[in-house]
């Protein structure tokens, strides 16, 4: 049920027409003494949309979370939460919008002496909603997260898992426009995790519900999201759809945070890399799209007639698109070949860097 908030002339509403959006950022900044924690942040989140925003500690994304929900003002730039500029609204007119706001918390957050139904009905009893309607809608929330075996246990008694199922559950129950995952997973080991990504994907589909994820972690953006942002020192830096900034990193941070999940060159390799002239050159193909469903390394072998050989990478798919990295060794001691090659994978749309030569053959 949608939910009105109290208009005065203080409180703007953007007329513009942006049916799909859910949350807009315009130009945000916050800053603490002369730390910019946020510096001129736009951004927005589309209605049944995940939105992934990865950055490292420190960068801005916990202070970005706390101006959406309310519980920090920005110093400039407006906030807008279903067409509706938030960030100037007092405390009382923030409460109808934090109820269309769910939270999730990476320590989860439950009430240790409250069974697991009331956790999860905590909010609609703030809401002063009946007792009898609080536990219906308990039970519907429980079942969708695989929990209603467990409606009358205490959190005590549950895994990592099944907290956050619970934390998820009621982060739902007063059905908000917008799910809001701050590191909601980091707690949890890898497999917990998959499952807990897993629920909210589906939670997704089947609600239509619109999620934005804080994490510091590439693989949590590449299994659930559609989009990311990259945020670091406050600015967004990179933004996009997840398999195209996977398939081709602008910023030096993002290439670093996607260096746990893509392939990198062997440390054995690396080591012997030199600028000068070697026995072989070492080179670095990133593919995606077409480039990396079809059989390119066939089809270069047939076009460029000389040696090459597939030291390294491999191809993952992401978002259904396939996403590749390959290393190959190419001899050395011939420029026009090596130039070829080059051409060739280039006019195939792959991006490729000559990382350096090697003195024998790796």
């Amino acid at each position: 049920m949608n939910q009105h908030f109290p208009a005065t002339a203080e409180i703007p509403v953007d007329t513009t027409e942006r049916p799909e959006e859910v949350v807009r950022l315009t130009a945000l900044k916050r800053r603490f003494g002369v730390t910019p924690a946020l510096d001129g942040v736009s951004l927005t989140v589309r209605k049944g949309e995940i939105l992934g925003i990865i950055g490292r500690s420190g960068a801005g994304k916990s202070t970005l979370i706390r101006c959406l929900n309310g519980l920090e003002r920005p110093d400039s730039g407006q906030v807008f939460i279903e067409g509706r500029e938030i960030s100037r609204l007092g405390e009382h007119e923030l409460q109808p919008l934090r109820r269309r706001i769910g939270m999730i918390f990476q320590h989860f957050n439950l009430l240790s002496a409250k069974t697991v139904e009331d956790n999860v009905a905590l909010p609609l009893k703030i809401e002063g909603r009946p007792r009898a309607e609080r536990l219906a809608r308990a039970a519907e929330l429980l079942e969708l997260v695989g929990l209603s075996e467990k409606a009358k246990a205490y959190p005590a008694s549950l895994s990592g898992g099944q907290k956050q199922r619970v934390g998820i559950a009621r982060a739902l129950a007063a059905r908000p426009a917008l799910l809001l995952s701050d590191e909601a997973t980091s707690a949890l080991d890898p497999e917990t995790t998959r499952s807990i990504l897993a629920l909210l994907k589906d939670i997704n589909r089947q609600l239509g519900l619109t999620i934005l994820l804080i994490t510091h972690e590439m693989e949590v953006i590449r299994s659930i999201a559609d989009r990311v942002a990259v945020i670091d020192a406050g600015r967004i830096v990179e933004e996009g759809p997840v398999w195209s900034v996977f398939a081709d990193p602008k910023s030096a941070i993002t290439q670093s945070l996607l260096g746990a999940i893509r392939p990198q060159l062997p440390a054995e390799i690396a080591s012997r890399l030199t600028h000068g002239a070697g026995t072989e050159a070492i080179l670095k193909i990133d593919v995606a799209g077409e480039a990396a469903r079809g059989p390119l390394l066939s089809d270069l072998a047939a076009a460029v007639p000389g040696s090459f050989r597939l030291v390294h990478g491999g191809i993952d798919h992401v978002q259904r698109q396939p996403v590749g990295t390959l290393f190959l060794a190419v001899p050395g001691n011939d420029a026009n070949h090596l130039t070829r090659v080059i051409a060739f994978l280039k006019a195939r749309e792959a991006r490729v860097e000559v990382l350096g030569h090697v003195a024998n053959p790796v």
